[in-house]
């Protein structure tokens, strides 16, 4: 599989963070910086056993699945990473005249995005239908969603005890003052999960949440979640927020590390984990329709389900595929119940209330 390097994703420390939100108005000078910093980057023009993919994942955590399809299709995929910020808004400039044929991104709230600016093509596939459940994809298929995730907490077992948070909004307690560890601003991890909590407790609530998170991080701020559970691990933290899938990876390589992972607001009337999903769309000016569907086929099968489960550790959406043994059984615990199709709406507000109590 071809990649084309040079387009990295952007390093969030240095961007402000009403930059790296791309719906706030559009903004003509946003779109230019977009598209000159990936000037030149254009894969070449695709012949008809290509496919184009423009991906937001990060490419370990997608590029095996995508080289599988390859092998077993002879289709080949030619990989654009970047942000998903920039590859939404190339598309929107690059209108018809995009090579694109697939957008996958990690998050439901950009495509849905996507979906509502008319990027992507509603699809009529019951394979794909039968293979995802409907809260895990838009009404008109336009995307689909391919592996889930859930936003929790690691703690460091030698200094708390899984009783000691019951709930995320625990971490602004003043008890957690500088032992806390925390994404930055720019992270849509933290974007959609905030998203969450506003839709479910108001803007009140969350903006004090927010608040206490600041103080109580204080430097702690990082720009990657592999970051806050290496401080966590190594005790420079107490606890923090991360997707699941971190901590399992870490514990891969590093078995004896003193972490655990939390599932909070599971009581009685708790709003529930928060769940997102990595999903795909094909791009609506898509050249290669027929190869763009069989490899959204292949995503939603079980074979690509499993890979998901396997090597990153996610939780496959496909009913018959099972999880990776070593995480939490996916029917212990229950996700919240905002929909995933209502975080692209929630976005802008949220990083509204974000940047107004000064999150790094």
């Amino acid at each position: 599989m071809k990649m084309h390097e040079g387009v990295r994703r952007p390093d969030r420390r240095e961007v402000r963070p009403e930059t790296v939100f791309p719906y706030r108005g559009m903004w003509p000078i946003l779109i230019l910086a977009c598209l000159v910093s990936i000037a030149g980057q254009a894969p070449s023009s695709p012949a008809a056993d290509r496919l184009v993919v423009y991906s937001g994942r990060a490419e370990r955590l997608i590029k095996p699945v995508l080289d599988a399809f390859q092998a077993r299709t002879g289709i080949q995929v030619d990989l654009l990473s970047s942000g998903t910020t920039e590859l939404v808004n190339r598309l929107q400039v690059e209108g018809e005249r995009t090579q694109a044929d697939v957008l996958i991104t990690n998050d439901a709230g950009s495509l849905e995005r996507a979906r509502e600016l008319g990027l992507l093509r509603p699809l009529s596939m019951p394979e794909t239908e039968r293979a995802i459940p409907s809260q895990f994809r838009a009404p008109d298929n336009s995307w689909v969603g391919l592996s889930g995730r859930f936003w929790i907490v690691v703690y460091n077992t030698t200094r708390v005890k899984p009783g000691d948070i019951t709930s995320i909004l625990d971490l602004a307690a003043p008890r957690w003052k500088e032992k806390i560890a925390i994404p930055n601003s720019g992270s849509e991890y933290l974007q959609a999960g905030v998203s969450v909590i506003k839709a479910t407790y108001g803007d009140e609530k969350t903006k004090r949440f927010l608040q206490g998170l600041k103080a109580n991080a204080g430097t702690q701020v990082y720009q990657k979640s592999s970051q806050i559970v290496e401080a966590v691990a190594k005790g420079e933290a107490d606890v923090g927020l991360v997707n699941h899938y971190y901590v399992y990876r870490h514990l891969a390589t590093q078995p004896g590390a003193p972490i655990a992972l939390l599932m909070p607001d599971q009581y009685e009337g708790g709003m529930g984990a928060i769940m997102n999903v990595a999903g795909v769309g094909v791009v609506r000016h898509t050249r290669h329709l027929d190869g763009a569907k069989r490899l959204v086929e292949f995503l939603v099968s079980q074979a690509g389900q499993k890979m998901f489960a396997d090597l990153n550790k996610e939780y496959p959406l496909h009913p018959e595929v099972k999880a990776d043994p070593a995480l939490l059984e996916r029917k212990t615990f229950r996700a919240a119940t905002v929909p995933l199709a209502r975080l692209a709406e929630l976005r802008e507000p949220t990083v509204t209330l974000i940047e107004q109590v000064g999150l790094r």
